[in-house]
């Protein structure tokens, strides 16, 4: 896919993007990740980005989109104050801000997760101790790709992922989430061309 048919199908009003991936990010690749933000943010028109917040990957896209736009910038958080210092986003939706027990199917689908099965039940019980508190980073996961009450879902994805280790850890259950709604995704196999053109 290239960038300009990329923008002419997604480039609509209520059109959310996912920019997001792994916390460790190749020092040759960072500014990629920064430059892609900010060419979609610059030459798109309505379309809103949507991130995690998370240190690396989500850090450097955010300050891209934010350079052009922060306003259309949203990020789910696990939790109220999540990096609070480094948030670029214009709207964050935290999420014990979301009733979890209305959201079967953000937790049916994040216990899609095996390492996280029991810990998801466990939090959305309103166990919050240091480790339940693990099961909110994948439920934000889930969250960030098919929305819940006042959050839409997303339209697309675009990752930076670990192509020695593809699909792991909660960038891994985010791509896979994204495909059983399905969820077109890319990775940076596709756009580091955009972003070299």
């Amino acid at each position: 896919m290239k960038l300009s048919e990329f923008l002419q199908h997604y480039d609509k009003p209520g059109s959310i993007i996912l920019l997001e991936g792994k916390r460790n990010v190749r020092e040759e690749d960072r500014e990629k990740l920064v430059k892609l933000g900010n060419l979609l943010a610059f030459k798109s028109r309505y379309m809103l980005f949507r991130s995690g917040n998370a240190d690396g990957s989500d850090q450097f896209f955010s300050e891209g989109v934010a350079g052009i736009d922060d306003r259309r910038l949203q990020v789910i958080t696990p939790y109220t104050g999540h990096r609070r210092k480094t948030n670029l986003a214009y709207d964050t939706v935290a999420l014990d801000e979301i009733d979890l027990a209305a959201e079967a199917d953000v937790v049916y689908q994040s216990k899609s997760n095996k390492k996280t099965e029991k810990l998801i039940d466990q939090y959305v019980g309103g166990n919050r101790n240091s480790y339940a508190i693990k099961a909110a980073y994948i439920i934000r996961d889930t969250v960030k790709a098919i929305g819940a009450e006042g959050v839409p879902p997303a339209a697309f994805g675009i990752f930076y992922d670990d192509l020695l280790k593809p699909e792991t850890g909660g960038t891994g259950h985010t791509m896979r989430v994204c495909r059983m709604n399905n969820i077109p995704i890319i990775d940076q196999r596709t756009w580091f061309q955009w972003v070299e053109e």
